[in-house]
């Protein structure tokens, strides 16, 4: 089993993009975008105060006739932020996630931001270690 400081490391790029509260949802969207990223992490100085996601804009934002350009990250944000330590195993990220309905997790070490893992960054690690498995039993098998 992983751990998510292995998935982190697997990554390669340790940015963890961010936005502030006060930031407008359309300049959160744009990051997003340029980034290729479906997630910001909203922060205050060095603290973690939310995450504001692509679904937080389409249910918050779009579905409420809302602008994007006068509504601020803090107003759709969620501020209760689930999140995880480079300690603990994937298995029990994607239980998290599975149960909470969510698809990204902070990565915090001594209340520090270091990393965010997605549900896709769950499901690789996952992928590569069954493919580990059938090599070694391919291996085996063929003497």
């Amino acid at each position: 089993m992983s751990k998510v400081a292995d998935i982190l490391k697997a990554k390669g790029n340790p940015a963890v993009h961010q936005i502030g509260p006060n930031d407008s949802v359309l300049e959160a969207m744009r990051r997003m975008a340029e980034h290729g990223i479906g997630a910001l992490v909203v922060t205050e100085g060095d603290a973690v105060v939310g995450i504001m996601t692509e679904r937080d804009y389409a249910r918050k934002v779009i579905l409420r006739g809302r602008a994007a350009a006068t509504t601020k990250v803090h107003e759709i944000m969620t501020a209760h932020v689930l999140y995880v330590s480079p300690d603990d195993e994937s298995t029990d990220c994607m239980a998290l996630m599975t149960e909470r309905r969510t698809r990204h997790l902070p990565v915090m070490e001594n209340d520090r931001l270091i990393g965010l893992i997605s549900i896709g960054d769950l499901v690789k690690d996952i992928i590569d270690e069954q493919q580990f498995i059938i090599d070694q039993l391919e291996k085996y098998i063929a003497g």
